[in-house]
């Protein structure tokens, strides 16, 4: 699977890429079919301190997942996100699985 990470008004570190590569490609656990995932990590100009964006958008055959979360810090909304993503793709491998039989 290839993982395109792109930062919005910020620059981003390596450390960051590594943790944001290393939970993307956790995902093929769940579904082994994933193309390309591109995450897009911005932040917002706010007094909030929930001011961290993060989308990731999942190309697997024939669909799309996307999923964005706002958080404290960008690795909290990589977690969440990737959390989100495995069970939608649980979802659909079940509905894959329930089709074939």
């Amino acid at each position: 699977m290839k993982v395109n990470v792109q930062s919005v008004n910020f620059n981003i570190d390596k450390d960051l890429i590594e943790f944001v590569n290393i939970k993307v490609d956790n995902l093929d656990k769940f579904y082994d079919r994933i193309i390309e995932a591109d995450v897009y990590l911005k932040v917002q100009s706010t007094s909030e301190k929930e001011n961290k964006i993060v989308e990731v958008k999942l190309n697997i055959p024939g669909d799309e997942f996307m999923v964005k979360k706002q958080c404290k810090t960008f690795e909290e909304g990589v977690d969440l996100a990737t959390g989100a993503l495995k069970r939608q793709l649980r979802k659909k491998k079940e509905k894959q699985r329930s089709h074939q039989l």
